[in-house]
């Protein structure tokens, strides 16, 4: 009998902190599809096999709505109003949709002129107050902890510990879809919640016996907001990957212990290495993802390229966000490919067509 899927709270309600009264604030989230690189292990020209767990198809358009399920559905639960935040911009768009869906309020603060337009224009549609401050988002982190402390407003950054375990969810549907964990999985890391809750899921399935391994947990960073290469926070993090622009993360010591215990590694990449990592998707794979997101893949290609991913490997990158996300930057990239203009006649179209041949 067919079955409407309705969100990851419902098909992995048995692994989750909900009961059978819980009210499910969904968007029907999660489920997002695995995509097999056909032409980038090619031109590396190495035997490796790369998923692309692509969540910038969710309904957001970003990872955090596995997370934010979770965090509003239990914040509903405990009779709260409202919602708040501090967000580089998917966190802000995922709190304020998710708080529409529930009728509850949702404040987000972003820093001044740090977000990418994309994101902004989400937040807005979806009728969350948002606070601008004149600092960045470590800075609105630290701000957002006090004022929950005199407000009755509910925090759903990743230290909310729902927003961890709704996050975990993608590291059980990529061995359900797989039939096994793979052998590597690469991240970028920002806050740094994905990659924990990634471990998390892991290990759940692991214990379980869903799946016989767990990976090795390979996180990539900005050059610019490289903490975890530095060893401490970073006071003014920068990178044109605006989704990772932080310095200070909060699930520090859950990331390391998931590197640690993983056998893993971590390593940063310049804006220009993203970059390149984001237009080879696009170009050679057909996958439009934000800057950020393109980290893992920047990093799984040097290390496939340099060994220390092996040949035979199976390797998944997580792709946290949609392209959409980011125009400016992707404009930015394609200043070059600009439209060429010709006149509404069909011989102008066909010498156009036989010109770029």
């Amino acid at each position: 009998m067919h079955k409407h899927y309705t969100g990851l709270i419902e098909r992995y309600r048995d692994r989750l902190p909900v009961s059978a009264n819980t009210r499910i604030i969904s968007l029907n989230e999660g489920n997002t599809p695995m995509i097999q690189l056909q032409n980038i292990p090619r031109i590396l020209g190495k035997d490796v096999d790369i998923y692309v767990k692509f969540e910038g198809l969710n309904p957001t358009g970003s990872f955090k709505d596995r997370g934010m399920t979770m965090a509003v559905t239990k914040a509903v639960e405990e009779g709260s109003q409202a919602i708040i935040c501090a967000s580089t911009g998917n966190t802000s768009a995922a709190a304020a949709a998710y708080a529409a869906r529930a009728g509850i309020k949702a404040f987000v603060l972003i820093p001044d002129g740090k977000i990418a337009l994309g994101k902004l224009a989400q937040t807005l549609m979806y009728n969350a107050t948002i606070i601008q401050i004149n600092g960045n988002f470590d800075q609105g982190m630290e701000l957002v902890k006090k004022v929950a402390n005199h407000a009755p407003v509910t925090i759903v950054n990743s230290i909310n510990p729902f927003r961890l375990e709704g996050q975990k969810t993608a590291a059980f549907e990529i061995v359900d879809d797989l039939g096994f964990a793979p052998d590597y999985h690469c991240l970028p890391v920002g806050n740094a919640g994905n990659i924990s809750a990634y471990w998390k899921g892991y290990k759940e399935y692991a214990l379980d016996r869903v799946c016989g391994n767990r990976p090795i947990m390979c996180g990539y960073q900005a050059a610019g907001a490289a903490p975890f290469l530095a060893g401490h926070p970073i006071e003014n993090p920068e990178t044109i990957a605006t989704a990772i622009r932080i310095g200070n993360p909060q699930s520090w010591d859950l990331a390391w212990a998931a590197q640690q215990e993983s056998g893993g590694w971590f390593d940063k990449f310049t804006d220009a290495d993203i970059l390149v990592a984001q237009k080879m998707l696009s170009q050679y794979e057909g996958v439009f993802c934000e800057p950020a997101s393109a980290t893992s893949l920047a990093g799984a290609m040097q290390d496939i390229k340099s060994g220390k991913i092996p040949e035979g490997s199976k390797i998944v990158c997580t792709l946290t966000g949609n392209g959409i996300k980011d125009p400016e930057i992707a404009m930015q990239q394609c200043a070059d490919s600009k439209p060429v203009t010709i006149d509404a006649d069909l011989d102008a179209v066909k010498r156009a067509i036989l010109d770029s041949l």
